[in-house]
């Protein structure tokens, strides 16, 4: 594929440049059908991104829709069929505002006096068409075979507020028609597998704008899972030794002062509520609070390794655009943890903490992860607490005792938190792009900070470290990441309906009803779907609405012999079997966690 570069010379595009020169083409027959069929529109700017491009665009009083697109991408036909040739010519700064001002592009003509003085300004040209542009571009637009608008949105002028509310139009570009394939089919499935969607199917939460943006509710049978999930970590960390605490919601700007986190954090925290001449806020995490905890009584060395751990609401005002059902809201519960620790005991505990990562991983069929080493960037003087020494002395500790450890990990500048680095454990899951899932800080910081001690074996006052760890990281997203790897189909002791009885007709009820009390006595969470609806479309429901992972199927036969008939969604087979039977075999399943 050849390209035409902004000095006028063309020659064969790199492969690895090639999706861009495409995209960025795509921007520009975009905004040429747009000008052919809305001659009043202006034009912001319309760069290629990183899954497609988009052009913010002023349209006037003209509303577009989704529908519009279609329109739209007619037009971007015909003009890939008359193969225009890109031309490309430069212009001084005073001849460029004239043309972009004659032209009406008033974005244009603004957007150059935002360039350095000394900079090029060069135009792309297509047929009518004229776009201010650096490039590189494709040299006839028929070399555009394949392409899709995907959505119309919003996006300020500039990404400014204080601007006008412009008209973004999005798409995708690609080589061939064969990768735009792929890449529908892709969509579909994330669509298939939207948490939001599923969630909403199966009524497990919801959102209401009255409420609040990102604050998610979660309806019974979504607390159901959201609970068995609580009480599956907490029992794992109970085991090891963790003290679960119950903190407030809420904190004093002091302590946040105190923590660091007013100074590096506070764009990303609710306004201060002001109390009693105090003033307050939501908190966004909860490492101050355990600092306190531990700070209420005198330590030694023989209570350490400390592990206090808190299933923690916290709030963070998330940009909404960002929202995301559970897996990114403003209001999530973080399976949150601090370690204090001596400094002989970082590895021991980093060590368990991983261990525990692994554990719950391979207890969910998680395989397809990697471990992420995050340091900070010496070079932001802003993000990050000030302290070299501290920085090299914890980023050194984390990274030795992975290496120990064995555990392979790449390392990524910048992504550190602002008192320390971590190891992040990110996820791929089955649609869309990775993220963290898992976290283990290291912490050197806060508890100096906080003036935290511990009595040594010497009678000497000593600074603890602390291990910040989040196993599930938020139940929330974990929730979000369950729903979307299984389509909502949980295993049987998440489910929030374990089985669901289905008597055959109204002659089975009153029997179907003491199966269904029996299940519930049992502790078996059980449904009764006596409906006046034939069994196939029960069964259906049963099966692809709700999910569940047992029917019990009652008709004459199971009442006069007093036997049930199992249908198992995960096979589609029926079995015969006893109540009792039955019974006993859910309970050791559910026990299991099989």
């Amino acid at each position: 594929m050849k390209i035409l570069f902004n000095d006028g010379h063309i020659e064969e595009c790199p492969v690895e440049n090639e999706i861009e020169v495409l995209r960025h083409s795509a921007a520009h027959i975009m905004a040429q059908a747009v000008k052919r069929l809305y001659p009043q529109a202006h034009f912001g700017y319309g760069p290629a991104t990183e899954k497609g491009f988009h052009y913010d665009i002023d349209f006037g009083e003209t509303v577009i829709t989704d529908e519009t697109l279609t329109d739209i991408e007619k037009e971007m036909r015909k003009i890939i069929k008359e193969n225009l040739p890109f031309r490309v010519f430069e212009l001084p700064r005073e001849e460029a505002v004239k043309l972009m001002q004659e032209r009406g592009e008033l974005y244009k003509a603004e957007h150059i006096g935002d360039l350095p003085d000394d900079a090029r300004i060069t135009f792309y040209q297509q047929g009518d068409y004229i776009d201010m542009c650096v490039g590189s571009h494709l040299t006839y637009t028929k070399a555009l075979k394949a392409f899709k608008l995907t959505a119309v949105s919003g996006a300020y002028w500039k990404n400014d507020q204080k601007n006008k509310m412009l008209t973004r139009l999005n798409g995708v570009a690609f080589r061939t028609q064969e990768e735009l394939d792929a890449y529908e089919t892709q969509v579909r499935e994330a669509k298939a597998r939207d948490h939001r969607k599923i969630g909403r199917e199966m009524k497990l939460f919801m959102t209401d704008d009255l409420i609040g943006k990102g604050l998610p509710m979660f309806l019974p049978k979504g607390y159901t899972v959201w609970q068995e999930l609580e009480n599956y970590i907490k029992e794992k960390e109970r085991m090891l030794g963790y003290q679960h605490v119950l903190t407030p919601c809420v904190g004093t700007v002091g302590l946040y002062q105190t923590s660091g986190h007013w100074e590096h954090y506070r764009e990303n925290m609710f306004p201060v509520m002001e109390v009693d001449q105090e003033q307050f806020v939501l908190r966004p995490m909860n490492c101050p609070h355990h600092m306190m905890i531990y700070a209420n009584q005198q330590h030694s060395y023989r209570d350490l390794p400390i592990r206090i751990g808190e299933i923690a609401h916290d709030f963070r005002f998330e940009p909404s655009g960002t929202l995301k059902g559970i897996e990114r809201g403003r209001h999530f519960c973080q399976n949150d943890a601090h370690l204090f620790v001596t400094p002989e005991q970082i590895k021991d505990e980093v060590s368990s903490v991983v261990d525990l990562i692994f554990d719950v991983y391979k207890d969910f069929g998680i395989e397809n992860y990697r471990c992420v080493l995050s340091l900070r960037d010496p070079e932001d003087k802003v993000k990050y607490h000030q302290d070299d020494a501290m920085w090299e002395r914890a980023e050194n500790a984390l990274r030795e005792v992975l290496t120990e450890l064995n555990i392979s990990f790449t390392e990524e500048i910048g992504e550190a938190a602002f008192y320390g680095p971590k190891l992040d454990v990110n996820v791929q899951p089955a649609v869309g792009a990775e993220y963290t899932l898992s976290t283990c800080q290291l912490d050197f910081c806060l508890p100096a900070k906080f003036n935290l001690t511990y009595i040594d074996r010497n009678g000497a006052e000593k600074t603890p470290v602390v291990l910040h760890r989040a196993i599930l990281g938020s139940l929330d997203r974990f929730m979000a990441y369950l729903i979307e790897e299984t389509k909502g189909v949980f295993p049987l002791w998440l489910a929030p309906v374990q089985v669901k009885v289905l008597p055959v007709s109204e002659k089975s009820n009153e029997y179907a009803e003491k199966v269904w009390k029996e299940l519930k006595n049992s502790g078996i969470r059980a449904e009764l779907d006596d409906r006046n609806e034939k069994i196939g479309y029960k069964i259906r429901s049963a099966r692809q609405d709700d999910k569940v992972p047992y029917m019990i199927i009652v008709g004459e036969k199971e009442v006069s012999e007093c036997t049930i008939s199992v249908r198992v969604r995960a096979t589609d087979r029926t079995n015969n079997d006893t109540l009792p039977e039955f019974i006993q075999t859910l309970k050791e399943q559910i026990k299991n966690r099989n």
